[in-house]
């Protein structure tokens, strides 16, 4: 069994692994990583390319386009490693960038996944958007990170370069313990894509284990190379699978309560979208929870199954405010002004 395995699931993007692969091969050789492709069904050339040019580069091709979370169970399912590394093709890595995850993960086993500092390709001195310095949750599932509050998002000037526990880790540069992984489930093969690393990462949480953020690792990442931030698409996934998400793991007495508001919340979105004109947006929100109620149905199994499994109902990486509120009302546009975090 190997000791690191990178996983990174390539869906026509033979552009982006000519550029940041031979990064991830040269920068992880000294952890003796092994590195895959998973290849969900490209029809661009990619799989041809990879073992023409990247013969070093274990290909693990699947017969159609699974998605992110269905994509990564079946190519994971035919690795063996200690721990897994999901990392996306347009990750950019830095010299070294393993040691400090394998030596934190090493050193506390009561950790079950990590994550590096996550900065902009596009901005190099700033965030990025997915992941940051670490991911955090609000009341009503609203995800935020260190560096990033809504749209905003920081200039990286070391504020955030402690180790932090954090609610979720990204899925652009995942660490995780494959017996984690598999405990908890894995990613929700019915979400397809966006909001998956966070159920996965609820999960964990809720069952006891740990998440942290370690920044002395440093990745790029470019972001959005498959749906636009302004993606209809992207915009139905991420509201619909937040709600099966929060569906599946609320604890009882919150359900009713944060349901009702998110309802709210969702029909203000929707015609926020409309104001701005952008009608797409706002059909794909009204159309995420037509299919939120038609599903929920069949995730009545998976919320008994987590809340008979969890053993920390109140997690502290769960804000008990509203990440709207602080931002539009109090004005408060930096994570540092939440008083939020609780380094180590």
């Amino acid at each position: 069994m190997d000791k690191i395995a990178i996983v990174i699931l390539n869906w026509n993007g033979c552009g982006l692994l000519r550029s940041f692969l031979p990064g991830v091969i040269r920068c992880s050789a000294s952890e003796g990583a092994v590195v895959y492709v998973a290849d969900n069904a490209s029809t661009d050339g990619s799989v041809e390319m990879l073992r023409a040019e990247f013969p070093e580069v274990r290909v693990l091709p699947l017969p159609e386009n699974y998605g992110f979370a269905e994509g990564y169970n079946r190519a994971l399912r035919q690795v063996e490693a200690t721990y897994l590394v999901l990392l996306n093709s347009d990750v950019e890595v830095t010299g070294h960038w393993l040691s400090p995850l394998v030596a934190y993960m090493d050193a506390h086993p009561e950790v079950a996944a990590c994550q590096p500092k996550i900065r902009s390709w596009h901005e190099r001195d700033k965030f990025e958007y997915a992941g940051a310095a670490g991911g955090f949750i609000d009341r009503y599932g609203y995800p935020f990170c260190r560096g990033r509050m809504m749209g905003e998002v920081e200039e990286d000037k070391g504020q955030y370069d402690t180790v932090c526990p954090v609610f979720w880790a990204t899925g652009a540069a995942l660490f995780i313990r494959a017996e984690d992984y598999w405990s908890a489930g894995g990613l929700d093969d019915r979400f397809f894509a966006h909001m998956e690393e966070i159920d996965l990462c609820w999960r964990l949480r809720a069952r006891g284990r740990e998440l942290v953020c370690i920044p002395q690792s440093v990745v790029y990442h470019v972001g959005g190379g498959t749906l636009k931030k302004e993606s209809p698409r992207k915009t139905f996934l991420n509201f619909r699978n937040n709600l099966l998400m929060l569906y599946k793991n609320l604890p009882s007495a919150e359900l009713v309560p944060v349901m009702r508001t998110r309802c709210l919340l969702d029909h203000v979105a929707a015609l926020t979208f409309l104001l701005r004109g952008q009608w797409a947006n706002a059909k794909a929100v009204w159309q995420a929870r037509r299919a939120y109620r038609l599903l929920r149905p069949c995730f009545v199994e998976d919320r008994i199954h987590n809340l008979l499994a969890t053993c920390r109902p109140q997690i502290p990486e769960r804000a008990s405010w509203s990440v709207l509120w602080k931002f539009y009302a109090e004005g408060k546009k930096r994570f540092s002004q939440t008083a939020f975090c609780t380094d180590r």
